[in-house]
């Protein structure tokens, strides 16, 4: 049979999945984007990963509007005024986002609801009833978790409202997080948002003193899984080395550092440059699009975000340690050689030049990116401990907390809680906050027993997941990755942290 005929008569997939699945698969088909030898053998070995972002990319793979430009001036493209209440607000959004591309075909980013909606939130009982229904049409309309809408750093009735409803609600889209500053955040807004996450899983915490730190002028904003980006901007790729792989190549961490990895990274940039020469010179994107006439996006705001996994087992290879309960995030030597490894990757991205990103210095980015299904156990998700050895909460914080610092477009990690947590919230803000303060970019948590569950970064219900078994559709369409992530790489086997 014919992969069109896989995809048309597989029960789990909706109409709207196949349309996208045979879109993907006629984007696969062409040749037109240059790619070089080293490249695709690469690929073929596993070291490196596209991420499935087709041979012919015809829009950038993450956008972040500014949306406060369709607030003040609308859109002349989709007749939208500027509204003038919640109702037109709401409404407003809910028809812009159908028009914002990004890989999965969904918005990533559906901007700072706190700030977005302040202005308009005159009676509290329509602000409520209008985010209700609001929340409703994005969890039903736009169907993946890789949506994502920011929260805070200030309190405000809009806030307390959507944390409300998300925990009344208990959907997994959109993911939210809370851009969280010690000197904007009240402990009270930080106590309600922990009682959400450990009821829904949302929303996370950004460390928004570092952030804004890199962001300088600029603003940012949190998307898809964790991903930092501009606002009126975004990432144009976001290609993968799995260090793992590449271990394998060396004969010692000498080697691996000072010959393989260098070679590997080398291409990887060169892959990045060749791709983002293709979506700004060939595509029509930049040269058409709405979002660019209207200045809603501007190109020099986009960069390149050079992705990383599986330091863990990397680490762990090289030092021989066949015991991971005695390796990576146990032991110092670990630790070192694993910052090490980081320091080499960022340096030899920020001196490489980067092409059409020239608002953000001309240099791409680093991301500890989420890890796919297909990863199984042997690369895990950026540089976070292996599941099934995570040591102690205070440890693994510390951890993670030192090997943050290089990944300006995002990194993190995620930390179950057993049912005790939900009676002391102001015990895990306290942790939260020592996270941060310690040099940790990013916090996500949930209760074990919940429904709504962070997989690697996004979120999908375990329910959702039984259907997949049973052989039905999920409308969520990132469950199908769920389900894998669970079933090949244990992502939902995380240790369970009591108090």
């Amino acid at each position: 049979m014919s992969k069109v005929h896989d995809i048309i008569s597989d029960p789990t997939l909706t109409y709207e999945q196949q349309v996208l699945s045979l879109a993907r698969l006629a984007e696969n088909m062409d040749d037109s984007l240059a790619r070089d030898p080293e490249w695709i053998e690469a690929l073929n070995e596993e070291i490196l990963c596209d991420l499935g972002e087709g041979l012919a990319p015809y829009r950038p793979r993450y956008i972040v509007p500014d949306y406060k430009v369709l607030m003040e001036k609308g859109c002349k493209f989709l007749n939208i005024e500027a509204p003038t209440d919640i109702w037109e607000a709401t409404n407003a959004l809910l028809i812009f986002y159908k028009h914002v591309p990004s890989i999965t075909s969904f918005p990533v980013y559906l901007g700072n609801f706190s700030k977005l909606f302040a202005p308009f939130d005159t009676d509290e009982k329509q602000t409520k009833k209008a985010l209700r229904l609001f929340l409703q049409h994005i969890d039903s309309t736009l169907t993946d978790s890789f949506v994502h809408a920011n929260i805070g750093p200030e309190d405000n009735r809009v806030s307390r409202i959507i944390l409300e409803l998300t925990e009344e609600m208990q959907l997994a889209i959109p993911n939210i997080t809370l851009l969280y500053n010690p000197e904007k955040t009240s402990d009270d807004f930080g106590v309600a948002s922990v009682k959400c996450m450990l009821a829904t899983s949302k929303p996370s915490f950004a460390n928004d003193v570092m952030y804004q730190q890199d962001a300088g002028s600029k603003e940012y904003a949190i998307v898809s899984c964790y991903n930092s980006l501009r606002v009126g901007g975004g990432g144009y790729t976001l290609p993968r080395i799995r260090l793992y792989n590449a271990s394998l190549k060396a004969k010692d961490a000498n080697d691996f550092i000072t010959h393989v990895l260098p070679n590997y990274v080398q291409i990887m940039l060169k892959n990045m440059d060749q791709r983002i020469r293709y979506i700004v010179e060939e595509s029509s994107f930049f040269k058409s699009n709405f979002l660019v006439k209207e200045g809603f996006v501007k190109q020099e705001n986009f960069t390149g975000m050079f992705g990383v996994v599986g330091l863990a087992e990397c680490v762990n290879h090289l030092l021989d340690s066949k015991d991971q309960n005695a390796g990576y995030g146990h032991n110092e030597e670990a630790t070192n050689l694993g910052l090490q490894i980081l320091d080499t990757i960022h340096d030899l991205v920020v001196g490489h030049k980067g092409l059409y990103c020239e608002g953000c210095n001309d240099t791409y980015v680093m991301h500890a990116q989420v890890g796919i299904d297909s990863d199984g156990t042997e690369n895990s998700p950026g540089v976070r401990i292996p599941i099934g050895s995570e040591p102690e909460l205070r440890d693994h914080i510390l951890l993670e907390a030192k090997m943050h610092k290089h990944f300006v477009s995002g990194v993190g990690d995620i930390f179950k809680f057993d049912e005790t947590w939900t009676k002391t919230p102001e015990a895990v803000l306290q942790i939260i906050k020592g996270a941060l303060t310690s040099g940790m970019r990013y916090f996500s948590g949930y209760n074990a027993d919940n429904d709504v569950v962070r997989v690697t970064g996004y979120l999908v219900k375990r329910s959702e997941i039984e259907k997949l078994r049973n052989n039905e559709a999920s409308l969520n369409q990132v469950t199908m990755f769920g389900k894998g992530a669970e079933e090949k790489g244990k992502a939902l086997s995380r240790k369970i942290y009591s108090e």
